[in-house]
């Protein structure tokens, strides 16, 4: 603008175009147009720009960016691509350039627009993300929950090993308990967790545990376009906020429970920023979003997937792949399953019979050894290969048991030491292990004698061994026979 300034009034002094087009280093029709308008009228396009070689050629052009909807994006042809195939399948004469432009002017004519929208109190917005994390010293995906409440911003964050149905489900009930409150409607996209099927009519067939927690909760379902994220742009953003805040430099925990403790720390302290473009925090505006949502249930949702199963003759349940122990006792009996986030629970009947940590592998056994002792006394020589003890590592103290009580009782001494691990069934560990100690230094090498130290240990009474009859076997003496005992026998029997 300061040079169209300069050349106006050079040229209203007197100086001819020639001379201010040479002056300002400008050509002749520069300086016209600079005349001409008094301010620089901008770009204007005369006519559209003709491509004489190109217009044969752009019905099919646009099939085939128009076929280029169906197929994923990193399949989609570009523009030397296109180039390529007008040249090698239809004889195109012309350059690559003229293709270029036209496509990227098709791309900025198809080029989507969007309606700003306003959020009212109460609606809330999730999804899933993904992050690296180290969780106990093991570097792995990290599938995070994200729950966002539009209108204040105010959001919440939780990560699994896994973003499967349970996750879901469990994502929801520790959001509702954060918040306080249940939304009114919460959008989402259209996952497989949520969504098992899209129907003609555009309604959707939900998925039985998602299901489930809807109505147990209340809140309404709403789901943005297929393939378009940006219709829940709110949460979206949330995601990458959350991704490049909570988890830059990569989460370093001990347990997963630590880092979603991190999470939502950081989801509290949040809530005292000002975003741009607003007057009042988060917290404040949050108020707003709680006084128009729903109470609480009396409980939380039970966020567990349910199944059933049979006990194999291995005394194993399967569950999504992976075998989980039961007692043998339920050999070849029908079970029900529960999976939770961090656990599974089988139970017969109305009774509760195993619980292990959930594995997320594949294809993975996942034992109890306390399961299997009862079968063990029973099969005393399978004690050395059984595969549900191999990886159990015991304090040294129940080795050093074992040994003395086979050195004393043979093969006996190997049952009663599984009699002994068998107290684990009624008992805790560190209480059996306290008592195999104090019977280690008492010499006591039987299972009758740990047993009653086990139980003066939690009755709270002292221990009454009577150590002439422990450690097994008692200490014999035996005494020299004199002739006079056996010539007193002779006497009896002549008389």
């Amino acid at each position: 603008m300061e040079l169209y300034r300069k050349v106006r009034l050079a040229c209203a002094g007197g100086m001819s175009k020639r001379a201010a087009a040479r002056h300002f280093n400008i050509s002749r029709e520069s300086v016209r147009k600079m005349l001409e308008f008094s301010v620089p009228p901008g770009y204007r396009r005369q006519k559209p720009v003709r491509r004489p070689k190109l217009e044969g050629f752009i019905e099919i052009i646009e099939g085939w960016l128009e076929d280029d909807k169906k197929v994923l994006a990193k399949q989609r042809h570009t523009a030397k691509r296109i180039f390529d195939r007008l040249r090698d399948e239809h004889g195109f004469t012309g350059g690559y350039s003229i293709v270029k432009d036209y496509v990227r002017e098709h791309e900025q004519r198809n080029r989507e627009m969007f309606v700003p929208l306003a959020h009212p109190p109460g609606h809330a917005q999730a999804d899933f993300g993904e992050a690296v994390a180290i969780i106990g010293g093991v570097e792995q995906k990290a599938h995070f929950f994200v729950m966002d409440l539009p209108h204040s911003d105010a959001c919440f964050v939780r990560a699994y090993p896994a973003a499967t149905a349970e996750a879901w489900t469990d994502g929801h009930v520790h959001a509702f308990g954060f918040f306080g409150g249940v939304p009114l409607s919460i959008l989402y996209d259209n996952d497989r967790c949520l969504v098992t099927k899209i129907l003609p009519d555009g309604t959707r067939k939900r998925a039985r545990l998602f299901s489930a927690l809807q109505s147990h909760y209340l809140f309404h379902d709403r789901y943005g376009r297929p393939g378009k994220g940006n219709d829940k742009g709110s949460v979206e953003g949330l995601v990458g906020f959350a991704r490049r805040n909570f988890m830059v430099p990569v989460p370093r925990f001990a347990t997963w429970a630590e880092f979603n403790a991190y999470l939502e720390a950081q989801c509290r302290k949040r809530q005292e920023d000002i975003l741009r473009g607003h007057k009042e925090s988060i917290s404040g505006r949050l108020q707003r979003d709680l006084a128009a949502m729903k109470p609480l249930p009396g409980a939380p949702f039970d966020a567990c997937d349910q199944a059933s199963g049979k006990v194999s003759s291995q005394a194993l349940v399967r569950y999504d792949t992976n075998d989980y122990s039961v007692p043998v006792a339920h050999g070849h009996q029908d079970v029900w399953i529960r999976g939770y986030v961090e656990e599974v629970v089988v139970g017969c009947r109305g009774e509760v019979i195993a619980r292990h940590p959930r594995s997320y592998g594949r294809e993975d056994v996942i034992y109890n050894p306390i399961h299997y002792l009862p079968l063990i006394e029973q099969k005393i020589n399978s004690l050395d290969q059984a595969a549900p003890l191999a990886e159990w590592h015991l304090p040294e103290e129940f080795d050093s048991l074992r040994r003395l009580m086979e050195v004393r009782m043979l093969k006996m001494g190997r049952r009663e030491y599984v009699q002994v691990l068998r107290l684990l069934e009624t008992f805790g560990f560190e209480d059996l292990h306290a008592a195999v100690k104090h019977a280690l230094r008492l010499g006591a090498m039987s299972f009758d004698a740990v047993k009653h130290l086990l139980l003066c240990r939690i009755e709270k009474r002292p221990p009454k061994l009577d150590l002439d009859i422990y450690p097994f076997l008692p200490r014999a003496n035996v005494a020299t026979t004199s002739p006079a005992s056996y010539m007193s026998l002779m006497t009896e029997g002549q008389s």
